[in-house]
């Protein structure tokens, strides 16, 4: 529970065990702090400190642990005094690439909540629930990126109130592309094809392209038939006049598509990371994480990405896994991304970006604690590789994916998520397949970037509302959504779709 220096406001410490405050504002040097710490109930600042940053309510020696979290997030050094700002000078990694695990379940076991909520869905034929009624516009290849975009734009002016949106789905890909390669970029548009927020999908080939279409369209498990188009441009006459009969034959299908009230249980949320700060872990993924812990409550499911992001802190997500085998498959996720930095001579370590480290995040491992805090206190059930859908139902997945914006995010609207959290300290415009909620850390970028940003979540730094009280209004809002109120990126028409490439291209 984060706890304040409740006589100015101007320091947050997250957790008891830690021997480091969080600065709200940029404090000065010679300032008066006072905190709840046993150990400095008051003192001064050494130094000038950033909004952000970290600052020492105890001695540190060197080498000595710097506690955030009530985790380590690294070791000083060199002697740390209380006051001083604690930043890349003076605390470094502990992460080498050479780390073991564990088995040793720690999580909490949460009961189901009574009193269901409900939104307003669209129940698929294959019983899962989507909450658009779109028409998705997929490319085997990117060869035909064009095509799909004028078919969608077309679309749009010709039927505005028959779908809710006509989204081509573009990428660079499908041709010349070998091994992992063209098996991402298949997998990951095969799962995009079965959202169910796609009321009717639209496959559109070049003909001669590696990621050939029958192979494509035969390779989908589950596919409802009624609801999928597809064609070779080389083998038709018009490309453009062929898709719009197709989107016409795919609107037929859906005219009797009709929202209905069903149990939020039918939910599932992806949670992502984008452009931390210093305060992200302390106010907009902890909302996130209470997000979390009711959705699976409830008998929800959430789905939690970015393993790179989890380095420094995979320990405390293994202890969650609700078995030996999901464990394994913890370990397994975690170490094949670390072979992958190893692969191409990466240092594992080399994290946060420049922008996360002026927000204040120093370590890996405090990225990775601040940001893992998205998938609340939940049981790790499901664990799916890159491009895979979940089965659904009530629990916690991790997905493999990087943390890149674009492909982390496409990665879990593939993997089934109707809708993203998406926490930022420093704001993007991007948006994604399905709606993007775009959740400020800080109230300076809630106000600044009002169009990029759904909600805000620097109302706990402005003394406004506690954690509870901002996650409860951020589940309505959730629930909004999934009723039909558009985010911030639909609004805008900002919608990306990006693959992961990590191969060889002819």
């Amino acid at each position: 529970m984060l706890k304040s220096d409740k006589a100015t406001r101007k320091t947050l410490k997250v957790h008891s065990d830690d021997n480091v405050v969080v600065s709200i504002f940029a404090l000065s040097s010679g300032e008066v702090i006072n905190t709840e710490s046993p150990s400095a109930q008051s003192f001064r600042l050494k130094q000038d400190v950033p909004a952000g940053h970290k600052i020492a309510i105890c001695n540190i020696k060197k080498n000595e642990h710097v506690y955030k979290y009530g985790f380590s997030i690294g070791k000083a050094t060199q002697d740390i005094a209380i006051g001083e700002h604690i930043h890349s000078h003076n605390l470094s990694t502990q992460l080498n690439g050479s780390e073991t695990y564990t088995f040793k379940q720690d999580f909490v076991d949460t009961n189901s909540l009574s009193n269901m909520p409900t939104f307003e869905g669209y129940r698929r034929s294959n019983g899962k629930v989507g909450i658009r009624n779109e028409i998705w516009i997929v490319n085997t290849v990117g060869c035909v990126n064009n095509a799909a975009r004028r078919i969608a734009d077309m679309c749009k002016k010709a039927y505005p109130e028959k779908a809710d949106d006509y989204i081509a789905q573009t990428h660079p890909f499908g041709c010349s592309q070998l091994g992992d390669d063209l098996n991402n970029t298949r997998k990951v548009l095969q799962s995009l094809v079965l959202n169910p927020n796609a009321g009717g999908v639209l496959v559109i080939g070049l003909g001669c392209e590696n990621n050939q279409l029958d192979a494509f369209i035969n390779g989908i498990d589950g596919l409802d038939t009624s609801r999928i188009r597809f064609f070779n441009s080389q083998q038709v006459d018009d490309e453009i006049e062929e898709g719009m009969r197709h989107v016409e034959a795919l609107l037929a299908v859906m005219a009797d598509d009709k929202r209905e009230t069903v149990p939020v249980s039918e939910l599932t949320l992806g949670m992502k990371c984008g452009g931390s700060d210093g305060f992200s872990g302390l106010t907009a993924n902890a909302i996130v994480g209470r997000i979390s812990d009711k959705l699976t409550q409830y008998g929800g499911r959430v789905i939690l990405t970015e393993t790179p992001e989890m380095f420094g802190a995979e320990q405390v997500l293994m202890d969650r896994a609700n078995s030996k085998v999901t464990y394994d498959k913890i370990v397994a996720l975690v170490q094949e991304f670390k072979d992958y930095f190893i692969k191409n001579n990466q240092p594992i370590y080399e994290n946060p970006s420049p922008g996360n480290k002026a927000g204040g995040l120093t370590t890996l491992e405090e990225k990775s604690l601040g940001a893992i805090q998205k998938g609340g206190q939940a049981e790790v059930n499901e664990v799916i590789a890159y491009g895979e859908s979940t089965a659904g139902g009530r629990g916690l997945t991790l997905l493999q994916a990087p943390g890149n914006d674009a492909v982390s995010s496409t990665a879990l609207a593939a993997a089934g998520a109707n809708m993203v959290l998406f926490t930022t300290g420093r704001g993007t415009p991007l948006g994604f397949p399905v709606p993007t909620v775009k959740i400020s850390s800080n109230s300076d970028l809630a106000t600044r970037k009002r169009h990029w940003i759904d909600f805000n979540a620097g109302a706990i730094l402005d003394a406004q509302q506690n954690i509870d009280e901002c996650a409860n209004d951020l589940f309505s809002y959730i629930l909004d959504v999934a009723s039909g109120r558009l985010t911030r990126n639909e609004e805008n028409d900002n919608r990306e779709i990006a693959i992961w490439k990590s191969g060889v291209t002819l």
